[in-house]
């Protein structure tokens, strides 16, 4: 066979699958069979919705990206495939790679990451999220014994608070609006509060919950001179800040943290590869399977992904399928 077949997404809240002929392999290229993509919630919704604004057109690309902003655009970075043709080193091998959710593509060698033999592909596809959720902890700069909340149990979040469980002496709390997410939070190894009813005064809050209010509750619960890392992002929306109250006398310090760049500390040394190699041996912890709340095959698409972006009820990662 030599189509594949992609989504796109061709008008803003509107997506269809194409298909296209794929092209003879180059030297030094894969042609990648994809085993299974997971839809990052957070950004894929807002890329869906046309919500990505003019000034980050450009920074916004994702590798092997199609299309431009607002759309048509073919747009995703978490796949897990299988190398179909290529060099006899690769031929056979497991990959994760940035890709758009596409059944078959090429992409060069250097483009993909080995996926370790004890990780599920389905929880492979995590990797670019544990990735961002790697370098948020890298921005916040946890120490031995600290209260560390994390404010939001999606994705990216609950990955945050996995991984900051792991600090020796460390105090996690995970924060959510919903309740139930009680039970994850216990596998992860960390406590859990609904917003406004945990201990406060948290020597580092780390926010995920791409809403106003879960930032509200970020900076609320901030002890003196703790840093609260901003890892959500909000497209074309205009986000207020409580920024009266405690915030000067408490002293508090506000950042972002996003993937595309790293803090100067880890520059030098950890490359794009290196970082998602890291990812994908942190996954080996099956206690990660606990984010994959749903699937569907590549071709149902256009009708999910007006579902997850008008709702995250529920919902954590949603994985496609390329059976």
């Amino acid at each position: 066979m030599d189509e594949s077949r992609a989504f796109w997404v061709a008008a803003p809240s509107r997506g269809e699958i194409r298909a296209k002929r794929l092209r003879s392999l180059a030297s030094g290229e894969l042609l990648i069979r994809a085993r299974a993509s997971a839809i990052s919630r957070g950004t894929e919704t807002l890329v869906f919705r046309g919500e990505v604004p003019p000034s980050e057109w450009q920074r916004m690309r994702c590798p092997f990206q199609e299309g431009d902003f607002p759309a048509p655009v073919k747009y995703g970075y978490a796949v897990a495939g299988i190398v179909e043709e290529g060099p006899s080193e690769f031929c056979g091998r497991r990959v994760f790679c940035l890709h758009p959710h596409q059944d078959r593509f090429i992409v060069p060698e250097g483009a993909v990451v080995a996926i370790p033999d004890d990780v599920p592909d389905r929880r492979a596809t995590l990797a670019a999220n544990m990735e961002t959720a790697i370098n948020g902890l890298w921005d916040g700069a946890p120490g031995l014994g600290d209260r560390i909340a994390v404010v939001g149990a999606g994705v990216v979040g609950a990955l945050v608070a996995g991984l900051a469980a792991r600090l020796p002496g460390a105090e996690v709390e995970l924060i959510d609006i919903d309740p139930s997410r009680a039970t994850l939070a216990a596998a992860l190894g960390c406590c859990f509060a609904v917003p406004l009813q945990g201990p406060g005064e948290a020597d580092l809050v780390i926010h995920a919950s791409g809403t106003p209010d879960g930032l509200a509750t970020a900076l609320a619960i901030a002890g003196f001179e703790a840093t609260v890392i901003e890892m959500s992002w909000y497209g074309t929306r205009v986000v207020p800040l409580p920024l009266g109250g405690a915030f000067h006398s408490q002293r508090i310090s506000l950042r972002s943290s996003q993937v595309g760049s790293v803090p100067p500390s880890s520059r030098a040394r950890w490359s794009r590869r290196r970082r998602l190699a890291l990812a994908l041996s942190l996954l080996r912890d099956p206690v990660f399977d606990r984010l994959l709340s749903g699937d569907s095959d590549l071709s149902a698409l256009p009708e999910v992904m007006p579902r997850l972006a008008a709702s995250s009820a529920g919902v954590l990662c949603h994985i496609v399928r390329y059976d």
